[in-house]
């Protein structure tokens, strides 16, 4: 079966490791079969601005055993630019994760949707300051 709704996330951190309240807000997702995880790298971008890419199953100084089970999952699509660019626009001295998932929760749905010959015309994320933002002007108004 193909895909459904695929997104791309990065994650900065201020530090080069992943909290245990990260990870289990994480693995929570994936047991609820709501997201799963297509492909996740790790960027390390030093203070003279070179770049450190890292594949979840090549990572040696970070606990990632939490994901352990889905590395054999793991698809490598995040590309190489894909990568770069995100890297380009990272402070130096940071750490990020970057992570590609699907949004499992909508794959029956989206099927449902191609198979009734509908199409998506628009499919937008609203980062929840800007809701909070509209709903205190609301409220104030």
């Amino acid at each position: 079966m193909p895909f459904g709704p695929i997104e791309i996330l990065c994650i900065k951190f201020p530090t080069a490791a992943i909290s245990e309240d990260i990870a289990t807000a994480l693995k929570a997702l994936i047991d609820s079969q709501m997201i799963r995880i297509v492909d996740i790298v790790f960027v390390q971008k030093h203070g003279s601005g070179d770049v450190t890419l890292v594949e979840i199953d090549e990572m040696d100084n970070i606990d990632h055993s939490f994901l352990d089970p889905l590395v054999a999952d793991i698809s490598g699509l995040i590309s190489e630019q894909d990568m770069t660019d995100i890297a380009e626009g990272l402070d130096n001295d940071s750490f990020a994760a970057i992570l590609l998932f699907e949004n499992t929760w909508a794959t029956a749905f989206s099927h449902a949707v191609v198979k009734a010959g509908g199409q998506l015309v628009l499919s937008d994320r609203i980062p929840s300051r800007i809701v909070d933002e509209a709903l205190a002007a609301q409220a104030g108004a």
